[in-house]
């Protein structure tokens, strides 16, 4: 698998609605923020070792077992399952497809009320064999926060289907959004808890 470099810092995000702080100028084409040279790397086993300067967050749930759970967990994580049951729209940039592909671009979106926060990504790298199926990504410049996010569904000899969560947070380099950042922490705290029940069976099809 390809290795993914470092992504420079990108400009200011701007707001562009006026009661709402969660309208946020699309930056697109912009390279990602992330400040790490190393992203969640899905094909591997261990978290990235060393200080990126990022909070790091990782956590394994059983999610079923057999053929069965299997091929479901692994369809879905990588159509953006997690995402979209945990009550996101995603919709690919440029053409992306529904599935996940190395270098993509998606505009991540979560409604609150009026309120709406958009979260542009891009995919920096997806793994998908036999036993191991997931992919992680980067935010771009208008993201809430810095950093890189993987999704990762795989199964033991046994036939345990395990869904992995894998971080690295930090503020946003630039932007309204950084004095916030404690705020989005909490927000990053609920999501998470969706994101651990969302391929569970009978969770159904993936929603927008």
């Amino acid at each position: 698998m390809r290795r993914s470099t470092a992504y420079d810092h990108g400009p200011p995000a701007r707001p562009t609605g006026a009661s709402c702080p969660t309208a946020v100028r699309d930056a697109a084409r912009q390279p990602a923020h992330s400040p790490t040279a190393r992203p969640g790397r899905p094909a591997d086993e261990p978290w990235p070792s060393g200080d990126t300067g990022l909070r790091p967050y990782a956590r394994t749930v059983v999610i079923g077992r057999g053929e069965a759970d299997w091929q479901a967990a692994a369809d879905a994580v990588l159509r953006w399952g997690v995402k979209r049951r945990s009550g996101f729209t995603v919709i690919g940039r440029d053409g992306a497809g529904e599935r996940v592909v190395e270098g993509a671009e998606y505009q991540v979106t979560a409604a609150f009320g009026p309120c709406v926060v958009r979260e542009p990504v891009r995919v920096v790298a997806v793994v998908d064999t036999p036993d191991r199926c997931g992919f992680a990504y980067g935010t771009l410049p208008g993201h809430p926060v810095s950093g890189e996010e993987a999704f990762l569904v795989h199964r033991s000899p046994d036939g345990t289907v395990a869904l992995t969560i894998r971080s690295l947070t930090g503020a946003a380099p630039h932007g309204w959004w950084r004095p916030v950042f404690p705020v989005l922490l909490v927000a990053q705290r609920v999501f998470r808890r969706r994101y651990l029940r969302a391929l569970l069976p009978g969770r159904g099809a993936d929603v927008e």
